[in-house]
C-alpha cells in the first residue's frame, strides 16, 4: 500500500454510552465471509443494498474489491463491530464508507448498512459520526469540505441517521435505477464538523 496520510489510521473506536455500546472500526476482513453472508439474508437489508452479497463467492469478491479500493486511496469500507447482544462476543454489527475520494476535489460521499440483530443500539449514527470525523481529519487538507449522503426517499430510517449526525437535508435527486428506482435525498455535511463521538486508535 501506498505511504498515506490515511495508512496509520485504519482502526477507529468509539466509546460506550450509558445508552450504547463501545464500537470499533476496521477495514473488512477475509475472516468477515462468513458473517457477512449471513447479514445479508436479512430481507431489509436486501432491500436498500444496492449490492447484496448472496454467496461466499460474491462476498469475496467485493472484499477483494474494498482491499483495492484502500490501496487506490480513492474508497474507504469500516467494518463496524461491538458487543453481540446480551454480552455476546464481538460481532460485525454493520458497515460504513467514505468513498469518491480524489486530491482537490471538495465533496465525498458516505454511506452505512447496520446489521439486522443491531438495530435499535445507536450502531448505525455514532459509527457514521466516527466516519466523518475521521474523513474531515484525514483529507480536509487535501481539500475535502462536504460530505454527501444519499439515500432513497422511502428509506426513513436512513433519513434519522443522517439527521442524528448533522447531515442536513440539501436536495431531492430524480430516480435513477438500478441504485435509485426512486427519488432520492441528498443529505450535506460540511467540514467544520460537529463535535464527534469516539476517537482515532493506531
Amino acid at each position: 500500500m501506498n505511504d498515506r496520510p490515511h495508512d496509520a489510521n485504519r482502526r477507529l473506536e468509539v466509546a460506550a454510552t450509558p445508552t450504547a455500546p463501545a464500537l470499533v472500526l476496521r477495514p473488512w476482513s477475509v475472516a468477515d465471509v462468513p458473517e457477512l453472508v449471513e447479514i445479508h439474508r436479512d430481507p431489509v437489508l436486501r432491500r436498500w443494498s444496492v449490492d447484496p452479497l448472496t454467496s461466499p463467492d460474491d462476498t469475496l469478491r467485493w472484499l477483494r474489491d474494498q482491499e483495492r479500493s484502500w490501496a487506490d486511496g480513492d474508497r474507504f469500507a469500516f467494518a463496524v463491530l461491538t458487543d453481540g447482544p446480551e454480552g455476546a462476543a464481538e460481532r460485525v454489527a454493520g458497515h460504513v464508507v467514505l468513498k469518491e475520494v480524489a486530491a482537490g476535489k471538495p465533496s465525498a460521499d458516505v454511506g452505512y448498512w447496520t446489521a439486522a440483530w443491531a438495530r435499535g443500539r445507536g450502531v448505525a449514527p455514532r459509527a457514521l459520526e466516527a466516519l466523518t470525523g475521521w474523513a474531515f481529519d484525514t483529507f480536509g487538507d487535501t481539500g475535502l469540505a462536504r460530505l454527501d449522503l444519499l439515500h432513497q426517499v422511502d428509506n426513513a430510517a436512513s433519513c434519522r441517521v443522517a439527521e442524528k449526525t448533522g447531515y442536513a437535508f440539501d436536495r431531492l435527486l430524480p430516480p435513477a435505477p438500478p441504485a435509485f428506482p426512486r427519488e432520492g435525498h441528498v443529505h450535506t455535511r460540511h467540514f467544520p464538523r460537529l463535535p464527534r463521538l469516539g476517537h482515532l486508535a493506531g
